[in-house]
């Protein structure tokens, strides 16, 4: 799927484009090329390509962007999810016949007791490894970010005790680019079960960019031909996503798909919903059903989450970066 993103155009559907071999790429201000590589579970599919597309829009100013959407073969997807693949995404085979001017990649929902275990490990870190040296820059989401610098550097992911899930403020802790005229402090949606410790990534010669004194680590660095960019957290998801994760995790449980009534995610619903939904989880452990899902209460978030704030500054640093060093390349030839 090749969408061409414009700030006066709309981005329901993909655009008719010029062939690659038209795009004006020798002048400068020409269209940065962006890749998405989605490989989030089936029912965040979709929403995560809208989610990445507005983002992109509202952050790329003059400038026009084509998106191409891609996902890892080797996650497993429903049948209709597969067919939405196979029909609007490009083939992962064309990623590597042009030079991409910044990629982001997201994770994966674990099927797997470890990361280089999973069914799509190979593939992930061909991945990695490519992007090294044929992008300006790449953007590691969440499960991404923890297979990427297990893959780069040994660093192993640690598991937390209760799940970190929420909004959370995060302040920066180094001036960097990519941070610049954020709002302080970054509200940033983290939704794991595990971590990467900040110790490691030092060690290692990774540089820390934001963290949270209750989420730790947010977003770090680190500098190859291409600059990587981890996100532990999910500055892309928009003001419901956490509320459709947690309504998920409660239908799981009341279909005793799993074990655990999920937590309620931290600073994010207002008082009056937190304490209706204590009164529904008392319910649901007592009369656990998948018919009770029907009785869940009316859902309220709080008025200061500023969701997408935190995601706004980064991103449109980000694509100002991979513009100044579009010109720059181009200007020096």
């Amino acid at each position: 799927m090749t969408i061409l993103i414009d700030r006066d155009q709309g981005i329901t559907s993909p655009a008719l484009v010029p062939a690659e071999g038209d795009l004006a790429r020798d002048q400068p201000g020409a269209d940065l090329i962006i890749g998405l590589i989605n490989n989030m579970p089936d029912t965040a599919l979709k929403a995560t390509e809208r989610q990445f597309m507005k983002l992109l829009q509202a952050a790329a100013g003059p400038r026009r962007i084509r998106f191409h959407c891609f996902s890892l073969p080797s996650v497993k997807r429903s049948p209709e999810a597969k067919w939405h693949v196979e029909s609007e995404y490009s083939d992962l085979a064309d990623l590597k016949r042009q030079k991409f001017d910044g990629l982001i990649v997201t994770g994966a929902e674990p099927v797997a007791p470890e990361l280089d275990q999973e069914p799509y490990w190979r593939d992930l870190t061909d991945l990695i490894d490519w992007a090294k040296t044929n992008t300006r820059s790449t953007i590691w989401s969440c499960l991404a970010a923890h297979a990427a610098v297990l893959h780069l550097d040994g660093i192993g992911r640690r598991r937390l005790p209760a799940k970190c899930h929420g909004i959370f403020d995060c302040e920066a802790v180094t001036c960097d680019p990519l941070t610049h005229a954020a709002p302080a402090p970054l509200k940033v949606s983290h939704s794991r079960l595990n971590e990467i410790v900040e110790s490691d990534l030092v060690q290692a010669g990774y540089q820390v960019l934001t963290r949270s004194a209750v989420a730790g680590v947010d977003v770090f660095i680190r500098q190859y031909a291409s600059r990587f960019v981890f996100f532990q957290g999910h500055p892309e998801y928009d003001a419901l996503s956490l509320q459709r994760e947690y309504l998920r995790d409660v239908g799981r449980y009341l279909a005793r798909e799993r074990d655990h009534y999920p937590h309620l995610p931290m600073s994010y619903f207002d008082a009056a919903t937190e304490e209706r939904l204590a009164r529904f989880e008392k319910r649901a452990r007592h009369e656990r059903h998948p018919a009770l899902s029907n009785g869940l209460p009316a859902l309220t978030l709080r008025a200061d989450i500023a969701a997408g704030s935190a995601a706004a500054a980064l991103f449109r640093n980000w694509l100002q970066f991979l513009g100044t060093e579009a010109d720059t390349s181009v200007l020096a030839r």
